[in-house]
């Protein structure tokens, strides 16, 4: 018998894509780790209080290889080349050695000029009065354009580029998804070879002139290029998207919160801390697999089992963020888990916070009277089991 969903443990007619945190919370009040039926993917350990949260993201233990899933018989053609996500140490410490230079804060803080030369060109685009949807044009345009710069994807395959990844990260279907994974393998694996023969700076160039490993901790296979590609590429816009268009939903929803920022635009770097805490686009890290039995803040976890942290429900425990169902962006959000923990802590974090601070700031300059153009009720959101967020934001500008 398997065990409940989320939904299944949902009041009726609750909608647990718009507001999961009711349901994470009454599983919180009732102890650290419980067992969940995840759809697509099977039974798992979901832990949801911050400190068991943090161990489990520590505990050498529970790997991220999915090899050491007592149900893993193969990876079946979804997986996109071997990536960091889906590595261990020493193994996922070499990969992340070879790109962890692209996302230092001084990196990105050189990044910044473009970062805000592309958000002022889409504020451009967007008509000075009436309504616009923040999402496509603008949320999702300014992330998807930064990384495809950095890794050197051309801009006339940038919508196909995105409408795969969209597809593998909120599937709908096992066929579709496939299929996606298909052809952005095939896509990356000719982008890497024109790399090879033209090198043009950039990171998948950079990528492209990496050898084989050579027992330096330098080198890539062909697998691991082309799971790195797909990663850095997925991995650098879409939750970004999602903490773009969330910061601003959540301003625009409290005026006094909104006030505070438009008083004081350095608060915007605030603000987006406070939506990483408040509602971490990051919904839950990847599954990790224990590779042995084990005991995880007093659950007995066999070997094999899977485990799903949830970095949402963590980083709103009472016991670390006082009064944490309230955003509120002059509190110290300092310790939430949204980047995740560990050593498989968030490389792009950097960026991502340097995106949304700028996207904010140069927007409420911009449309300093922007408003919603419908009621929060009505929106909808695009959720799975890692991601969630917003599927469109209609404001109105001026």
């Amino acid at each position: 018998m398997r065990a409940p969903t989320l939904e299944d443990l949902a009041p009726a007619g609750h909608d647990l894509a718009a507001d999961p945190f009711p349901v994470l919370a009454a599983l919180r009040d009732e102890g650290p780790v419980h067992r969940v039926h995840v759809p697509g993917s099977g039974d798992a350990w979901l832990v949801v209080t911050r400190d068991a949260v943090r161990a489990a993201l520590t505990d050498p233990r529970l790997r991220n290889d999915i090899r050491h899933s007592a149900t893993w018989e193969t990876d079946g053609g979804h997986a996109v080349g071997r990536n960091m996500l889906q590595s261990d140490p020493p193994h996922h410490t070499r990969l992340r050695r070879l790109v962890a230079g692209r996302f230092t804060p001084a990196r990105v803080a050189a990044l910044r000029p473009r970062i805000e030369t592309v958000a002022g060109e889409l504020l451009d685009r967007m008509p000075p009065t009436g309504t616009a949807d923040l999402v496509s044009g603008f949320a999702l345009p300014l992330p998807i354009t930064v990384i495809c710069d950095l890794l050197g994807v051309p801009g006339a395959d940038r919508a196909a580029f995105h409408a795969w990844s969209d597809e593998l990260v909120v599937p709908t279907g096992q066929e579709a998804a496939a299929a996606s994974a298909a052809a952005l393998a095939s896509y990356l694996t000719g982008l890497i070879a024109e790399k090879t023969r033209t090198p043009d700076g950039s990171l998948l160039a950079d990528l492209a002139a990496a050898g084989p490993p050579d027992g330096t901790g330098a080198g890539l296979t062909a697998g691991e290029r082309l799971g790195m590609a797909f990663l850095l590429l997925v991995a650098g816009h879409e939750t970004t998207v999602n903490l773009i268009s969330a910061t601003v939903h959540n301003l625009l929803t409290r005026p006094d919160q909104l006030a505070l920022v438009r008083a004081d635009p350095a608060l915007a770097g605030a603000a987006v801390e406070e939506s990483l805490r408040f509602g971490t686009p990051v919904h839950a890290g990847a599954f990790r697999f224990a590779a042995e039995p084990l005991e995880l803040a007093g659950t007995e976890v066999a070997a094999g089992d899977a485990v799903l942290v949830s970095l949402a429900a963590a980083s709103r425990d009472p016991l670390a963020f006082p009064d944490p169902d309230r955003f509120d962006l002059t509190r110290r959000a300092q310790g939430h888990l949204a980047f995740g923990h560990g050593a498989h802590h968030c490389l792009g974090a950097p960026l991502a916070r340097a995106e949304a601070a700028v996207a904010l700031r140069l927007l409420l300059e911009r449309h300093p009277s922007l408003a919603l153009a419908t009621g929060p009720a009505s929106l909808t959101w695009r959720t799975s089991t890692l991601v969630r967020g917003l599927t469109s934001l209609p404001v109105r500008l001026g």
